[in-house]
């Protein structure tokens, strides 16, 4: 799994990559800020009031935002990462695996379903685990364990569906299972640093493409 990280981050200059990259910068600013003005106007509207109470009411809802973005930041990536799939695979395969033949995966509609899907379960999970973050160290180690084993189940699995079916992605997790949830952890920390955690999407997209055709061949 390291080795699928590097070659991924090695490429981060290639020209295939800045267009997802930049998009996937964009819906992040564009989620976050709408989560941020969200809370500081439910803040406002619950404060009841105005003066230094409704400031620091607004001011505690955007405080607030923005650790929940920090911790959500995962299902966004997801979301922004299943959109992005195919051109940043695509220039993998150009540059490490041109022996491929050309990919014929599951149908357009399958791949779609399945990264809303993603993005959906990634999010109920973070939501689920939020009260893991009030037990110090431990709550948080856990937490992202079992975020990272979502992660990188879902990146492996939209990844492989450019070249085989919904069941046979299935199988190529199973026999990649370990590599996946490491890969998963990988990105999970990545996420929770900021400006880095931009990079998830692009960078699970593109080791997830290694994991798949340096890993086991039984599926």
């Amino acid at each position: 799994m390291p080795a699928a990280i590097l070659l991924a981050f090695a490429q981060i200059g290639d020209p295939a990559f800045r267009r997802p990259l930049l998009l996937g910068v964009l819906g992040a600013v564009v989620a976050i800020g709408l989560l941020v003005w969200g809370a500081t106007e439910a803040a406002h509207w619950a404060a009841g009031t105005t003066g230094w109470l409704s400031w620091a009411a607004q001011a505690g809802g955007g405080l607030a935002a923005l650790v929940l973005a920090w911790w959500l930041f995962l299902p966004i990536a997801a979301v922004i990462a299943s959109q992005l799939v195919e051109p940043v695979a695509a220039a993998v395969e150009r540059r490490h695996y041109p022996h491929l033949p050309p990919p014929r995966g599951a149908s357009v509609a399958a791949q779609a379903a399945f990264g809303v899907l993603f993005g959906l379960r990634m999010l109920a999970l973070q939501v689920l685990l939020l009260p893991l973050l009030l037990v110090p160290v431990l709550g948080l180690v856990a937490a992202l364990a079992i975020s990272a084993h979502a992660l990188g189940a879902g990146m492996l699995r939209q990844t492989a569906m450019l070249r085989m079916g919904t069941a046979e992605s299935r199988l190529a997790w199973r026999s990649r299972r370990w590599a996946g949830w490491a890969l998963g952890l990988a990105l999970a920390a990545l996420a929770m640093v900021p400006l880095f955690n931009l990079l998830v999407p692009v960078i699970g997209t593109a080791a997830a493409v290694h994991l798949l055709h340096r890993g086991p061949r039984r599926a």
